[in-house]
């Protein structure tokens, strides 16, 4: 339970930081300060809902796709966010596709180095205290 909880936390945390990362670099695309906690969860749930659901129907239909699937799925939950109002706005279209890409990388990053740090730590020490 606790390391669900942690991979739980470091999801939104990689999503925070991607969408920061996004704003900060590209000048088309907005993030609103007073929105950024709805953004985050938004983009986060609909992420995690729909990262599976667009890998399932890619294997079944287009297997030939399945490494696009964490950029479209990103793509699709950074549209999804954007519907929310007081959150992210994007100007134009190149925006979009640099922003999902800005995201999906910071995230990949993020959902890959995190975990080796914090959960790493938690074996280690639950290592220990069967050893010791």
């Amino acid at each position: 339970m606790v390391r669900f909880l942690i991979r739980a936390a470091i999801f939104v945390v990689t999503a925070a930081l991607g969408l920061l990362v996004a704003s900060w670099l590209l000048p088309g695309f907005h993030l609103d300060w007073e929105g950024l906690l709805i953004a985050v969860v938004v983009f986060a749930a609909a992420q995690s809902i729909l990262a599976p659901f667009i890998f399932n129907l890619a294997r079944k239909y287009a297997s030939a796709v399945l490494g696009g699937i964490g950029l479209v799925s990103t793509l699709i939950a950074l549209i999804i966010a954007s519907l929310f109002p007081g959150g992210i706005r994007v100007d134009d279209f190149v925006t979009w596709v640099l922003a999902a890409l800005v995201v999906w990388i910071v995230t990949a990053l993020g959902g890959w180095l995190l975990p080796l740090i914090f959960l790493k730590k938690k074996v280690t020490g639950r290592g220990a205290a069967v050893r010791g």
